[in-house]
């Protein structure tokens, strides 16, 4: 049997911006998972961030699930693959990919020695390009998934998320309203005076509603508890996010609300679609984490437009 090495920690996102914040996009592994599907007869070791594992364990596709540290760092340059996949662009994990061995197939991103920066392989210059220029990122018109595949030789036929995690509880709301986003992506969240608004039309309707921010603590905290609190609800209303992902992920009936960055990128499998801002925003989609217009576009997307495609989606069957 092949072996396959993956190293995807989300510490850079595949289709942004070269950096080297180190802040975790979970939502970010999560979505390169369409591609185990690729390697299902084939040995997968996956390398990422101690964080991600609630979204990887236990996964029957993956073989090895190893964090990324320096213990691992070390058995991997003393072990040698197939086909190595590196789908980050922190130099540093650059160039440790570098020096682990594969026999036949490098895909992704490699280590610069004269630049001290990352660059492509050979089929990776148009997920680099994307990532890279914000004119070519905001033209692009492919999902995430098609880049990815693409990258590694594949033609993507609508394979879909691998999450193998079995939620332990049942249908509880009509409506999940997911409104937190993460420190590295402020400018996505939808203001709380919109959240309010639509909770309102919600409760006055009957239909039965959970929030993510009035939750416990301890749901915020443990992923294992937030992907609980997703699996209780039909619909899944929700800023580009962690949440957006796992409904995807767990075939729900997925609303996602965008502006500073492009609803082009995500598919929905049939199961949902984007609602972006109303009215001209030549700044859409920004690729920004802070926003300096007068009228803050996500502040755009109005409650009333949110709740009538909730009730579209509560008429639908699976």
């Amino acid at each position: 049997m092949k072996k396959v090495l993956i190293i995807k920690t989300g510490y850079s996102e595949i289709l942004e911006g070269r950096n080297n914040s180190r802040k975790l996009s979970l939502g970010d592994v999560l979505r390169t998972t369409p591609i185990l599907h690729l390697y299902k007869e084939e040995n997968i070791t996956w390398v990422t961030d101690i964080d991600a594992f609630p979204l990887l364990k236990g996964n029957p596709l993956i073989y090895k699930l190893l964090p990324y540290d320096f213990t691992t760092a070390l058995q991997l340059e003393a072990e040698e693959f197939d086909t190595l996949i590196n789908l980050e662009k922190i130099p540093g994990i650059c160039a440790l990919s570098d020096k682990i061995r594969a026999r036949r197939n490098r895909y992704g991103f490699t280590f610069n020695s004269q630049t001290g920066e990352a660059e492509a392989y050979d089929k990776a210059y148009e997920v680099l390009a994307v990532s890279s220029d914000k004119k070519t990122k905001r033209e692009n018109k492919r999902t995430s998934q098609e880049l990815l595949f693409e990258m590694l030789g594949y033609k993507w036929n609508k394979e879909e998320y691998s999450l193998s995690y079995k939620p332990r509880t049942q249908i509880l709301y009509d409506v999940a309203l997911n409104t937190n986003v993460g420190q590295k992506w402020p400018t996505k969240s939808w203001p709380n005076e919109n959240w309010d608004k639509l909770e309102k039309f919600l409760i006055n309707d009957g239909i039965r509603v959970t929030r993510q921010d009035k939750q416990d603590s301890k749901v915020l905290k443990d992923l294992y508890l937030y992907m609980d609190w997703i699996n209780s609800s039909k619909v899944i209303v929700t800023n580009d996010s962690l949440g957006l992902h796992l409904g995807i992920a767990m075939k729900k009936r997925v609303l996602g609300l965008f502006g500073p960055t492009p609803s082009s990128e995500v598919y929905f499998y049939g199961r949902g679609n984007s609602i972006l801002p109303e009215g001209k925003f030549d700044c859409i989609s920004c690729f920004s984490s802070e926003c300096t217009n007068d009228i803050y576009c996500m502040s755009q997307i109005h409650s009333e437009k949110v709740y009538a495609e909730i009730k579209k989606q509560l008429t639908k069957n699976d």
